[in-house]
C-alpha cells in the first residue's frame, strides 16, 4: 500500500486539533520546574525531568497508548494501527530544558504528538500504520554532553557506553541518573522501527515572524564548521612603538573577524558566520596585543557550501597574513554535516499547510534537533512555527496559541498522509 498517495477520506479534510487542550497541556507541563521569570528549568535526568516524564506518560496511557523505554531513556508512546506490522509514523522531540529555558522548546513537539493522538481518538479515526510519539533523552546537552544524546545513541552516532559514562559537574553519570529516576529501559537503542518522522518546533529564530508566516516548511538543517583561529604578533609598549613598526595581532584579527561575517554574505541565502569568543593576550591597556585567539562558526545549507565557505575564509586569512607578515593559524574544532530532509515529508508538510490555509514558506533550521539523527534512519521532516522576536533558550521564550494550534494541525494532516486512514 502506497501511504504517500492514498487519498484521505472527505471527513479527514475538516479535522482539527483542540488548540485549547494542547495549550493547557503545555502550561501544565511548564509548571514542573517553573522559574520566577516565567520560564522552565527542568534539566535532563533530574527529579523534575522524572516528574515531566511521568506526566507525559500518564497522558499517553489516558489516550490509550502503550509505552516502551529503551536503554538510554528514550520513550516511545504508541497508538496502534490496523496493520501493526507496518513501521510507525512517528513524531516527537524532547522535554528537558536549558537552565533558563522556555515553555515551548522541545515540549511543544512532544505534546503536539499527544494532541494528534487525542484528536484521532475523539474522531474515532483508525490509521493504517501505527502512530508513535517519542521523547528523546538529553537533547539540550546542558547537564550532560553530547547534545541530542538519546537520538544520537539511537542513530548509532555514538555508543551507549559513551553516553552512559558522561558526567555532570557533580560527577554523576548518565547511567546512574537514568537508574535513579527509573527511566532506563530494556530495549536496545535503534531497535525501534520508524517508518517516517516529523518534528514540530518553534523556529528559535526570527525569520517566520519577520516574513509574517505561520508555518515554516523545513527543508533541512544547516551544516556547521567550528574553528579556532590564532593570529600571532608581538607584544610591545603602546607608547614608544610607532604605528608603522607594530606587529598588532588584534588589528589583523579584527579584519579577519569582519571577513567571517562577509564570508556568510558571500554565500547566501543561508550562509552564517559568527565570531563568538575572543581571547586577547596579554589583554593589557598599554600593551600592543601579541596574540589573539578567537572562534569561527560557519554554517550553510549543504556540505558543498560549507566547503566553499571554508575555502573562502582560508583564502582571506592567507591574504591577510601575507599583507601583515603575521602568522594566522585556523584549526578545525568540529564539524556537523548538513542534513536535508526527505522530499516526501517536506512536501507532506507543505501540502498540509496549503490545504489548511496557513501562510507558509520554506525554511532551514540553523540549530540542531533530534530530527537530524532521525533523518539518517527514515524519511523525516520538520514543521516550524514563529516564536516571539525569535527568542529561545530564554525564560521569555513565547509563542502565540493560534500558531501552536496551526503547527499541530499541520502535523496531524502530514502524519495522516503518511500513515493512511482506514475507511469505514
Amino acid at each position: 500500500m502506497d501511504m504517500k498517495t492514498t487519498p484521505l477520506p472527505e471527513k479527514i479534510a475538516g479535522l482539527r486539533v483542540n488548540g485549547q487542550r494542547l495549550w493547557d497541556s503545555l502550561m501544565e507541563l511548564a509548571q514542573i520546574g517553573a522559574t520566577a521569570k516565567g520560564g522552565v528549568c527542568r534539566l535532563t535526568l533530574t527529579d523534575l525531568d522524572k516528574q515531566g516524564r511521568d506526566l507525559v506518560s500518564r497522558w499517553a496511557r489516558e489516550a490509550g497508548m502503550t509505552i516502551t523505554i529503551d536503554k538510554i531513556g528514550n520513550g516511545f508512546l504508541r497508538r496502534p494501527g490496523r496493520n501493526n506490522s507496518l513501521p510507525p509514523v512517528m513524531t516527537g522531540s524532547h522535554i528537558d530544558t536549558q537552565p533558563t529555558g522556555g515553555k515551548f522548546d522541545g515540549n511543544y513537539g512532544v505534546l503536539a504528538g499527544i494532541e494528534v493522538v487525542r484528536t484521532l481518538n475523539d474522531a474515532g479515526i483508525e490509521t493504517e500504520a501505527p502512530i508513535e510519539v517519542a521523547w528523546w533523552t538529553n537533547e539540550e546537552g546542558s547537564r550532560f554532553v553530547p547534545v541530542m544524546m538519546g537520538s544520537g545513541v539511537f542513530a548509532k552516532a555514538f555508543t551507549l557506553d559513551h553516553a552512559y559514562a558522561a558526567t555532570d559537574t557533580e560527577g554523576k553519570t548518565v547511567k546512574g541518573e537514568l537508574e535513579r529516576i527509573g527511566y532506563i529501559g530494556d530495549e536496545e537503542p535503534g531497535d525501534h522501527p520508524i517508518g517516517s518522522y516529523f518534528e514540530t518546533h518553534i523556529e528559535q529564530g526570527p525569520v517566520l515572524e519577520d516574513n509574517a508566516k505561520t508555518i515554516g516548511v523545513v527543508t533541512g538543517v544547516l551544516g556547521i564548521r567550528w574553528y579556532d583561529c590564532v593570529v600571532t604578533g608581538m607584544e610591545a609598549h603602546a607608547g614608544p612603538t610607532p604605528m608603522a613598526l607594530r606587529k598588532d595581532a588584534l588589528q589583523v584579527a579584527a579584519r579577519l573577524m569582519q571577513e567571517v561575517v562577509a564570508c556568510a554574505h558571500r554565500h547566501p541565502p543561508h550562509g552564517r558566520g559568527t565570531v563568538g569568543m575572543v581571547n586577547v593576550h596579554p589583554n593589557s591597556r598599554n600593551v600592543i596585543p601579541g596574540r589573539v585567539k578567537f572562534s569561527i562558526d560557519l554554517r550553510n545549507a549543504s556540505d558543498a557550501l560549507c566547503d566553499a565557505m571554508d575555502a573562502d575564509i582560508r583564502s582571506v586569512a592567507a591574504k591577510l597574513s601575507a599583507e601583515s607578515g603575521l602568522p594566522i593559524e585556523i584549526t578545525p574544532v568540529s564539524a556537523y554535516p548538513a542534513q536535508p530532509f526527505h522530499a516526501d515529508c517536506v512536501e507532506a508538510v507543505g501540502r498540509a499547510a496549503e490545504k489548511l490555509g496557513y501562510s507558509h514558506m520554506q525554511a532551514v533550521s540553523g540549530a540542531g534537533h533530534d530530527a537530524v539523527y532521525m533523518a539518517r534512519l527514515a524519511p523525516a521532516g520538520m514543521i516550524f512555527i514563529p516564536c516571539k522576536d525569535g527568542i529561545s533558550h530564554n525564560e521569555i521564550e513565547d509563542a502565540k496559541p493560534e500558531h501552536i494550534e496551526a503547527g499541530c494541525n499541520v502535523l496531524l494532516h502530514a502524519m495522516l498522509e503518511r500513515a493512511g486512514v482506514v475507511r469505514d
